[in-house]
């Protein structure tokens, strides 16, 4: 089947200067979400003593999904596709499943954090890095076992099983991540000033501090086509109303936000950025 067949090519025609920078910005969007999240996947494996953090392993886990996300945007943003399960252009539900990873991969960071800090002695029992890679690869299974049904069964029944999935799932884990943000918040500002100043107190603060600002970030990005999602499902009418993926503001949002959340990683962490300086980008950037 040739490329204009399937309809590859552009997000939208070159024909005036507006078209043009919109494809532009779709390949610096891609290019910089793939650049960034690499960087930082980068420094965790570089660096020892970040690969034995639980917290730091969830980072990895979502700068993985990112890159995937970001090398998929180079397809689905890019170039004219309408990512919908008649699409002849579809992804066959893999493009958006990355970046349903990253938001399962912020949401088990949070809890992860709210129980590192509300009780430290049981967390530090339960929760060792074998058991975190196990949540990790067990949330990774999870969505492509769902990719594997959606692509198995009939078009109709994956429209009816995933519509009644996210609508439930996306209705719970925003409750339950604006929860457990508020929760953190709390503990940040109260529960850690009452303890006794060490390195022990300042690190716990930065790692809740952390997640709660990504969180935030986060929800800002997804909230909108959630919603959006969610009234579609009362309505029952269809969510794409736009000519395609790389025009959708709802859908690009959260590719944005791909490009936030290392951003927001290096500047909250202080070896992670020691790392990424020193090591990854050593040549163009001297040590301070």
């Amino acid at each position: 089947m040739s490329n204009h067949s399937l309809g590859l090519s552009p997000v939208l025609p070159l024909t005036s200067f507006g078209n043009v920078l919109m494809f532009l910005f779709s390949i610096a969007l891609a290019a910089a979400i793939v650049f960034l999240n690499m960087s930082v996947f980068l420094s965790i494996l570089l660096n020892k003593a970040l690969r034995s953090e639980n917290r730091l392993m969830y980072m990895l886990s979502t700068c993985f999904s990112d890159i995937c996300s970001g090398v998929s945007y180079c397809y689905v943003g890019v170039l004219d596709v309408r990512d919908s399960y008649n699409s002849p252009t579809r992804t066959y539900y893999i493009a958006p499943t990355f970046l349903g990873l990253s938001y399962m991969a912020i949401l088990a960071a949070q809890a992860d954090r709210y129980h590192a800090v509300a009780a430290p002695f049981k967390y530090s029992q339960r929760m060792t890095r074998n058991r975190t890679i196990l949540v990790i690869l067990a949330y990774w299974v999870y969505a492509f076992i769902i990719v594997a049904v959606n692509n198995l069964v009939t078009v109709g029944v994956a429209k009816r099983v995933t519509g009644i999935g996210t609508f439930v799932g996306n209705i719970f884990t925003v409750i339950i991540m604006i929860g457990l943000n508020i929760r953190l918040f709390l503990i940040a500002k109260f529960q850690l000033q009452r303890e006794q100043p060490s390195a022990e107190r300042d690190s716990k603060r930065s790692s809740v501090n952390l997640i709660v600002v990504v969180a935030v970030f986060f929800l800002g990005a997804w909230l909108p086509i959630f919603i959006h999602i969610i009234v579609c499902n009362f309505v029952g009418s269809t969510c794409y109303s736009f000519k395609n993926e790389g025009t959708d503001p709802l859908r690009i949002l959260p590719r944005v936000n791909a490009v936030l959340t290392p951003l927001l990683y290096i500047r909250g962490c202080a070896a992670l950025r020691e790392t990424l300086f020193t090591k990854v980008w050593r040549h163009c950037c001297r040590r301070r």
